[in-house]
């Protein structure tokens, strides 16, 4: 059952593949994909912490506070689990410095920053991250660097944390 199983999400996963074809659709993948970047989400949430309000700090807090919690959980479970990613060109720098792909990291970070916002953000955030996770979770299997299931437990994953960090604040 679980080959069947894995079969059909490697197919499935394969139809979404956009990494092969050049084009506008693959841009805007490429661009989503690398969006979710924990480095990238830091550095911002730095910034809104320096530069914010007293609530977009608090905000930031979570959020960041959020990225960190995510990654160490993301990690101990691929280095638990091993699954390798698709084979594939795009993304080297995700293929060389975790080669494993279950579940998702930026499918759990995306997916638990959209649970944070609605939780403390303003509506227009909330709007935005909730249209914005679902597309970088796709955009990582269009990209050739997940299957869909990786995609899929990372975002049940992240919205776990994301509700446990609004619990926590």
């Amino acid at each position: 059952m679980s080959e069947r199983l894995l079969a059909l999400d490697a197919r499935l996963s394969n139809q979404l593949r956009v990494a092969e074809r050049p084009g506008p659709l693959r841009t805007f993948a490429a661009i989503l994909a690398h969006s979710g970047d924990s480095w990238f989400w830091l550095l911002g949430l730095l910034l809104l912490w320096y530069f914010g309000t007293p609530e977009w700090r608090d905000l930031a807090i979570a959020m960041a506070l959020g990225v960190v919690i995510t990654a160490a959980v993301v990690t101990l479970i691929k280095f638990s689990v091993r699954r390798s990613r698709p084979a594939g060109e795009w993304g080297t720098i995700y293929r060389r410095t975790d080669p494993h792909s279950f579940p998702s990291g930026h499918a759990a970070r995306a997916a638990m920053l959209a649970v944070v916002a609605i939780g403390f953000g303003p509506a227009w955030l909330a709007g935005v991250m909730v249209i914005w996770a679902p597309l970088v979770s796709l955009a990582r299997i269009s990209m050739g660097l997940h299957y869909l299931s990786d995609v899929l437990a990372g975002m049940v994953l992240g919205m776990a944390i994301g509700l446990g960090i609004m619990l926590w604040f």
